[in-house]
């Protein structure tokens, strides 16, 4: 049996976001890491979102359960550690990387815990699914191609989709409390997090908390409060209140959805502390701009993180949740223009303003804004040019130039602005060839 331990030495500690790895390496590839021993009968297999096994002395308990690819693998890992029944399968919010392996261990005997509103949050993902399919391969290449590939292997063989939805036979809102084994587990419903259906699951007797995706996949980094792949918006008090519930608890090892886990109580406290502090602080200072009659615009220039409150931002950004708290509290009219009541948005007149300005014009200077170092004004000059003519060599060299910039100046490890920055160069580039224009 291969299994393998690599505790966390707190006393290397340095902030976690910047020694842990970033989302862009999240890959089918970690299946190939052996089975991860956490304490003597808690492991961890490795995936999308890692999925976890508890042994007991009267069956096992999963944790997470995988892609409906991944879910086999898991299995045949935790079967090197145990082949008792699986009792218990409790899923720790509704996305497919954590529900989709369900089958893979389910038995006559497996009782399915989720959160109440895990079937709510799952007929959603039903709902938008052909909008998430045009979205996704953007930002989640490899793991829609297997999942489209796995989707297609199950149809042609008369089974049922990979998407299947899951249906809890305990449905917890509060806390769920049962022993098994001689082991104790405390299921709890979150107050928020990164869905509205996260749950925790705590085992006192070993100071173990399982957290799952609630604080997103990195930790401790920003919160992604409303995804530009498209999501319901996370509300940031609930998010508050979960940190606080996890300080709580005070547990000696955090096991988060991705990676290893973290070990040492006074250090779990620290980050957490820290990354709640961080994000009550943007809170705080949006409502305080709001207040004072400030502009999303202005704000999202000026709210920066103290030194004393740095967190990672390879997941979410302190721009990106200022404008979802905007959002949240002020909905979406601005108080700019009787035009944000109606259906035609300014994007609507670029071509009637490329026709007067010129469309080589505002690519020429378009190109001279990128050169300058101004690369959004670029970018917002250079969408005006193409709408009049998408032809435009000067506009399609400085959207390019715009973008090459901007992606040299952003986080490595995040894989929001990388792959979003990566396809528009590639869609560019594109145009670029087609007009016979160079790069």
């Amino acid at each position: 049996m291969t299994i393998e331990q690599t505790p966390f030495d707190e006393r290397d500690a340095v902030p976690l976001h910047r020694r842990r790895k970033g989302s862009t390496e999240l890959a089918m590839a970690t299946f190939a890491t052996p089975l991860y021993r956490i304490v003597d009968g808690v492991y961890l297999s490795h995936g999308t979102t890692n999925a976890h096994l508890v042994t007991t002395a009267d069956g096992d308990v999963v944790i997470s359960t995988g892609l409906a690819v991944e879910g086999p693998i898991h299995r045949a890992k935790f079967d090197e550690a145990s082949r008792a029944p699986v009792k218990h399968i409790i899923l720790t919010q509704a996305h497919l990387d954590i529900v989709g392996g369900t089958n893979a261990f389910k038995g006559p005997e497996s009782e399915v815990i989720a959160h109440r509103a895990s079937p709510a949050c799952q007929a959603d993902d039903v709902r938008i699914q052909a909008f998430r399919n045009r979205r996704n391969p953007r930002f989640f290449p490899n793991e829609v191609q297997s999942l489209n590939a796995a989707d297609a292997e199950a149809m042609a063989a008369g089974m049922q989709s990979v998407y299947t939805t899951v249906a809890p036979d305990v449905a917890v809102d509060g806390v769920h409390r049962f022993a098994q084994g001689g082991v104790d587990f405390e299921v709890i419903a979150l107050p928020g997090g990164e869905t509205l259906d996260s749950l925790a699951v705590w085992l006192p007797q070993r100071r173990i908390l399982f957290t799952g995706n609630a604080m997103g996949p990195l930790f401790p980094h920003m919160p992604n409060l409303h995804t530009i792949r498209g999501d319901r918006p996370r509300p940031v008090l609930p998010y508050l209140a979960t940190y606080q519930r996890i300080l709580d608890i005070e547990p000696d090892i955090l096991v988060t959805g991705h990676f290893n886990p973290i070990r040492g109580r006074d250090f779990i406290r620290e980050e957490i502390t820290r990354l709640r502090d961080a994000v009550q602080y943007v809170h705080d200072e949006t409502v305080r701009g709001m207040n004072e009659g400030k502009s999303l615009d202005q704000l999202k220039r000026e709210i920066r993180l103290p030194p004393e409150l740095e967190v990672g931002q390879d997941y979410g950004t302190v721009i990106w949740d200022v404008e979802a708290i905007w959002y949240g509290y002020a909905g979406w009219f601005h108080y700019r223009s009787t035009t944000e009541l109606y259906d035609v948005p300014a994007h609507a007149m670029h071509a009637e303003i490329a026709a007067l300005a010129g469309p080589e014009a505002l690519g020429r200077r378009a190109r001279a804004l990128a050169a300058e170092g101004k690369p959004l004004e670029a970018i917002h000059l250079a969408e005006i040019a193409l709408a009049g003519d998408p032809a435009e060599g000067e506009a399609l060299a400085a959207h390019l130039a715009a973008h090459e910039a901007l992606l040299a100046a952003a986080p490595p490890r995040n894989r929001w602005y990388q792959y979003w920055l990566k396809g528009e160069i590639e869609a560019t580039r594109g145009k670029l060839a087609a007009v016979g224009a160079p790069a």
